[in-house]
């Protein structure tokens, strides 16, 4: 029994932003959406966080996640609740021969940088990085600071592999949950939904339903109250200079009374 420490939980909070992150801010809102720019040295950071998560490499998962908007719940999209029921939607469909393709076709733009081809190829180089790194921290921590009662053991167990398990779960539930529970705020052609819990969880891509409307921009919550971790990060690498070219919510989208600095 490797136990469970307050250090170790915030390890994995920490780990967790960092991964989703990946996933959020650089998969989805920049490489799928170009929602944002950067430099090479921090999008290939950006695309190393998000290969860490264990949810394939990065232009195999552009690839299907453009394909999803491009059918959003008609014939083709393969994690559609709509069209092949829950369970095939949140993790099922991974097992159907349509998922195991990159669909090359489909990202062209981002195959033109060798980085991210060579991530795609050796998608495992970070995760047994993150796995092995957490196992070394944990010990060193362990050795010169006992008293914060963790080891190498129980970071690998609680930042890597619960934590990986759930934010699998979290962002198998934006294609599950965010298209069946929610609300609708605007009219789209498909089942997309604003769900609050994912929203929390999942970084901001909870509010899905404000995604599907307008896609390219670099904030999905497009209302004071619809909290939006990703876009805060997005605006915090944009002061420090790391990223630019943000793409602001269009007004006419804003639910509510709009802010005059967070649409950025």
């Amino acid at each position: 029994m490797v136990g469970v420490s307050w250090f170790a939980l915030a390890v994995s909070v920490v780990v967790y932003i960092m991964r989703g992150f990946g996933i959020t801010g650089f998969y989805h809102r920049k490489f799928s959406h170009h929602a944002f720019k950067t430099g090479r040295v921090t999008q290939f950071a950006g695309a190393w966080l998000g290969t860490s998560a264990a949810q394939g490499g990065p232009l195999w998962w552009v690839a299907h996640h453009r394909r999803h908007h491009r059918v959003s719940d008609r014939d083709g999209d393969i994690h559609s609740p709509t069209m092949e029921g829950f369970g095939i939607a949140h993790h099922g469909w991974l097992t159907r021969p349509d998922a195991d393709p990159c669909h090359m076709d489909e990202v062209a733009d981002l195959a033109v940088y060798p980085e991210l081809r060579w991530l795609d190829r050796n998608a495992w180089v970070p995760i047994l990085a993150t796995a092995f790194g957490l196992l070394a921290f944990g010990i060193a921590v362990g050795r010169l600071m006992p008293w914060t009662g963790t080891n190498g053991p129980q970071l690998v167990i609680w930042a890597f592999f619960i934590n990986t398990v759930l934010l699998w779960h979290v962002t198998f539930a934006v294609n599950s949950v965010c298209h069946r529970w929610g609300k609708r705020h605007h009219n789209t052609s498909d089942d997309s939904r604003n769900n609050v819990l994912i929203g929390v969880l999942g970084l901001g891509e909870g509010w899905h339903n404000n995604h599907h409307r307008f896609p390219g921009t670099s904030r999905h919550g497009f209302k004071r109250s619809q909290v939006d971790l990703t876009h805060f990060i997005i605006r915090t690498l944009e002061r420090m200079g790391l990223a630019h070219d943000l793409h602001p919510v269009p007004a006419r989208l804003w639910l509510g009374s709009k802010p005059s600095r967070w649409t950025n």
